[in-house]
């Protein structure tokens, strides 16, 4: 009995729990896999395998947020696609000085929920419509569909994310408004089914990461505020 106890509560640990947002979708694919398994069971086995991955796409895992001051956090789960010293978005407000952009790129099977990169207030979130085009792609920062967030910390710190829509995605969820405060690794939306997330550093910040990484979102750290690190060196091995 002390076996079996242990196997299920292994189990039930590594199940993440589904976010409120995906209730909706699980619910929708449940009854028309219930009613193609009376209709016609291969279509329902088949709904049965696309309710699985909604509910897998959906999970909320808890993530181990490391709390020491001046830490920026990763703000999305998934795959660092490029680490570049460009020119704020003009939504952001950040004016024409260049800043470190980390971009993230989420597959359909990373976690889609967002998370603040670092405490403070949200003093800008601004919608700014577009088109759909394959998230990997650099000009998917300017031309897709996206939310452009700006948390800026208690002594006037400042750091920019980006939630871009992709060629999937057609829906991005805000749970925090403008003017609200938020803890370092906070949920702050989720990205519907593919997508990718731009991280501005603060001026002359390094990146701790390296293109091709993979990120945590909430847990791996993209940059130190508090150190003189310059930009490691990284090997693929």
């Amino acid at each position: 009995m002390s076996d079996g106890h242990s196997l299920l509560e292994t189990i039930s640990d590594s199940l993440a729990p589904v976010h409120a947002d995906g209730h909706k979708f699980v619910a929708i694919g449940a009854v028309l896999t219930l009613l193609f398994f009376l209709l016609w069971p291969p279509l329902g086995w088949l709904l049965a395998l696309v309710t699985a991955w909604i509910i897998y796409f959906f999970r909320d895992p808890e993530r181990v947020v490391p709390m020491r001051d001046g830490l920026i956090v990763s703000p999305a789960d998934g795959r660092v696609s490029s680490i570049e010293e460009v020119r704020p978005p003009a939504e952001l407000g950040l004016g024409e000085e260049t800043r470190v952009r980390v971009s993230i790129f989420l597959s359909v099977f990373d976690v889609h929920i967002n998370r603040a990169p670092i405490a403070g207030r949200i003093t800008r979130s601004i919608y700014i419509p577009g088109t759909f085009v394959n998230a990997a792609l650099d000009k998917a920062s300017e031309d897709n569909e996206r939310r452009a967030i700006l948390v800026e910390t208690a002594n006037g710190v400042a750091v920019g994310v980006v939630q871009i829509a992709g060629l999937v995605a057609r829906r991005i969820v805000s749970f925090k408004s403008e003017g609200d405060s938020v803890g370092s690794g906070e949920r702050i939306g989720l990205i519907r089914f593919g997508s990718r997330v731009d991280t501005y550093l603060p001026p002359q910040q390094t990146a701790l990461v390296a293109v091709g990484q993979r990120a945590v979102g909430g847990e791996t750290v993209l940059a130190d505020l508090k150190s003189q690190e310059p930009e490691r060196d990284f090997r693929a091995s």
